[in-house]
Parts: C-alpha cells; structure tokens; sequence
C-alpha cells in the first residue's frame, strides 16, 4: 500500500474525526449534524462541484431555456456518481492518489500528471475569477435590496472589489488553520444553508409537469449559446478535481477498505444525488420564475430583480443567500487545489504551513480578483472558465479506467463489466461534450 495521502500531512486525522462531540449542539439539530458530516469527503467534493459556477449556469439556462437541459444534468450527475465511486475505490484498494498513481503506472505518467494538474487548475483558477465576482456582487445586492448603499452606480465598482478584496484575503487566512476537520464543518454549514435555500424558493417558484417533462427531450437547444450553456453544464457538474480529488479526502477522512468500503459507496451515491438535486432545484426557480416572463440572466442584479415580482423579497433572499454560500463553499477548495496536486505530484504530504502552499495559494487569491479588478461582467465569465474544464475531462475517466482495470493493482477489485459500461460510456460523453464545448467558445468569440 502506497503511503501517498497528501491531506494528511501536518493535518490530525483520525477516524471519524468528525464525529466529535460538538459543544452547544444538541438533540435533533446534533444529529443532523452528525449525519452531514458522516458524507465529509461527499461534502468536500459537492463544495467543488456546486459553485456558482453551478449556480449561474443552472440560473442562466433556466431563465432562457426552462428545463430543457435537465436530461444533460441528470447525465452529470450520473456519471459524477460513477466516477467518485470509481476513484473512491481505487484510493481503498491501493492506498494510492489519483495523480501519484498516473504518475507511476502510466508509461508516460509524467507529462500525463503534469498534464492534468495545469489543466485542472486553469480551470479552477478561471472558475474562482467568476465565483468571487459574483459572490461580492452578490453580497453588495443584498446590502443594497435591504439596507441600501450610499452612493449611486458609480461606485458600485469600488464597494465590489473591496468586498472581493475582504472575501479572499478571508479565505486565505482561514486556510491557515491547517485542519481538514475545520475545513469540512465550514463546507458543511454553508452547504447546508445553500440547500435549504435553493430547495425552499424552488416550491415557491415550480413550473409545470410539462416544463419538467420537457426536459428530458435529449436536445441541445438551438442558437449560439446551446452548446455554451450545454458544455458549461458538464464543466460545472462532472468537474475533473473533484474525482481527482476523491482519494485525498478519502484517506484524510481515515476510511479503510477493511471497514468502509460501503460508507464510501454509499457517500459517493448520497454526493451524486445532492450534487443533482441541488443544481436542478436552481435551475427549477430560474425556469419557474424567469423563462415564462422572457426575461434570461446576464447580470448578477437579474438573478435577483427577476424573481422578486414573483417570489418575493424573502425568496429573493433566500436565493441570493444560497448563491452566496455555493461561492464560499468553493472558495476553500480551489484555493487547496494548486498545492495539494503538486504535493500528490511530488509523492510529498501536504503541509499548509510550507512556503509552496502559502505561495501557490496566494497566486490563485491574486488569479481570483481578476474579474473584480477588471469590473468584468462575471456571469459571462463565469459560463465560459467553466467550459474550459470539460478539456481536461476525457484524461481523467481515462485514467481511472485503466487503473481500476489493472489486475496488479486492484486484484479481485477490478471493474466489472457494469463499471466499465458505464466508465466507457462517460469517456465517450465526455469527449463529445469537450467538442461541444469548442463550438460553444468559437461562437462565443463570433
């Protein structure tokens, strides 16, 4: 067993260690706590998966489409499910990390490592530039809608990039800390509020069953933003780091193949179910409250003057209060992203005090204030870093399906022929959505 586990570190592990009594919590509010953090490595991946990257283009589809691309999520979804399983498993059965074990089982592992680490992470940089521009946007509306802001327009740019400025130099402080524990009751709670959030204003906004039914017609809507909006759907949902992800926090939750193999499939299916449940449930309130009114989001300020004449200040807070909580839930992980596949990379154990921690995290809080700095639109932004992920995606379910398949390495673990049926078939969408995704940007740049 190869002793890889780069979140242990100088981070204290210990078997459920998230379990700990939590004092001030009790009864029913303590279990339910507890339960949440039972699926911590679940929690770590849909903190990487629903972001607002999620949430603007579930919001943006919603609002010009309905619910017409619902069958492309539910395909995400599904296959989010299936690959966290896989690289979940792999990571029991051999010990091993994702990027180490491509590094030394592939014949040219390393360029394919490199390869996957400076694609996962452009992609996660440019999605932190449209996640920070639109949580400090999203901020300064709230603000604005209930208190108001001195001032006029004008100066709605500084109020943003100071917003920006506190959120991320926040967050890097935050990581300081040097706690997995501390990082995943962080994503817990605002996960949580995201939840709640979305699935409350859903019910207040619902479109109809024939909406709903609409979905699931297996067709990229027409015009010059369908393959957009269709490949940004992938790029958000079946994101690359989060499966290479997946055995890091595997092991930093101290599971073993001896004793939790079915806790880990069974967090791998409950993440794939929220990661679906959440992001339709956006994509509900867009549709339910902007597509029949005519009215698509191309600004921050629609996603919530759109649905007040319908849902109400309440439910209009509630929606930008979850948008809120998907941006900060994704901020943690991104910043970590660089760092730790460098370490996995290296064979190291991450340390979070170690200069090339403090360093590449500092370059990604720079690489964030892009958008704010700019005064760029970040829901534009947005759509488009997240196309950029899908390219790296293909690699990925290449790789793990040659790892899972190797009999010295997983033995009587090895894919069955369900697992490779649908391992194969999510290569094969990913390679048509990666295509999708060129037409997407070329007419975006037309």
């Amino acid at each position: 067993m190869v002793e890889s586990t780069v979140l242990d570190g100088k981070i204290p592990v210990r078997r459920n260690a998230g379990l700990k009594r939590i004092s001030g919590i009790h009864g029913l509010p303590k279990k339910i706590w507890h339960k949440l953090l039972s699926i911590g490595p679940g929690i770590f991946c849909i903190g990487f998966t629903i972001g607002t990257g999620s949430i603007t283009a579930m919001t943006r589809a919603g609002s010009m489409y309905g619910m017409q691309l619902l069958w492309i999520l539910a395909l995400s979804a599904f296959f989010t499910w299936l690959l966290m399983e896989a690289y979940g498993r792999y990571a029991m059965v051999t010990g091993d990390t994702a990027i180490h074990a491509i590094r030394k089982n592939f014949r040219y592992g390393n360029i394919t490592g490199l390869v996957v680490i400076i694609g996962i992470t452009i992609g996660q940089w440019g999605s932190l530039t449209g996640i920070l521009g639109i949580s400090s946007n999203a901020i300064y509306e709230i603000f604005h809608m209930f208190f108001g802001t001195p001032g006029d327009n004008r100066h709605q740019y500084w109020y943003v990039l100071i917003i920006a400025v506190i959120v991320i130099t926040g967050m890097f402080f935050l990581l300081t800390i040097g706690r997995y524990s501390v990082f995943e009751k962080i994503l817990v709670v605002f996960i949580t509020i995201m939840t709640f959030s979305f699935f409350i204003t859903m019910f207040i906004t619902l479109p109809s069953a024939a909406e709903f039914a609409r979905g699931f017609r297996f067709e990229i809507p027409p015009g010059r933003d369908g393959n957009l909006m269709a490949a940004a759907f992938v790029g958000t949902t079946m994101a690359a780091a989060t499966f290479v992800f997946r055995p890091l926090v595997v092991h930093a939750k101290g599971w073993t193949k001896d004793n939790d193999m079915k806790q880990q499939s069974k967090d791998a299916l409950t993440s794939g179910i929220l990661i679906f449940l959440i992001s339709a449930s956006v994509m509900v309130c867009a549709a339910g409250a902007l597509f029949g009114a005519g009215k698509p989001v191309t600004r921050v300020l629609d996603m919530v003057t759109s649905l007040e004449p319908l849902a109400g200040k309440f439910a209009v807070a509630l929606f930008m209060t979850g948008t809120l909580s998907a941006g900060l839930s994704s901020i943690f992980p991104i910043l970590m992203v660089a760092p730790v596949l460098y370490s996995d990379y290296q064979g190291n154990k991450l340390d979070l005090k170690s200069p090339h921690f403090r360093k590449l995290t500092l370059t990604a809080c720079i690489v964030g204030l892009t958008i704010p700095v700019l005064g760029s639109n970040p829901i534009i932004a947005q759509i488009a870093t997240q196309v950029v992920n899908v390219f790296i995606l293909p690699v990925v379910v290449g790789s793990i399906i040659f790892l899972l398949n190797s009999k010295k390495l997983m033995g009587k673990h090895r894919a069955g022929l369900k697992m490779n049926i649908g391992l194969v078939t999510a290569f094969i969408f990913s390679c048509l959505i990666s295509y999708t995704g060129v037409l997407g940007l070329i007419n975006l740049t037309m």
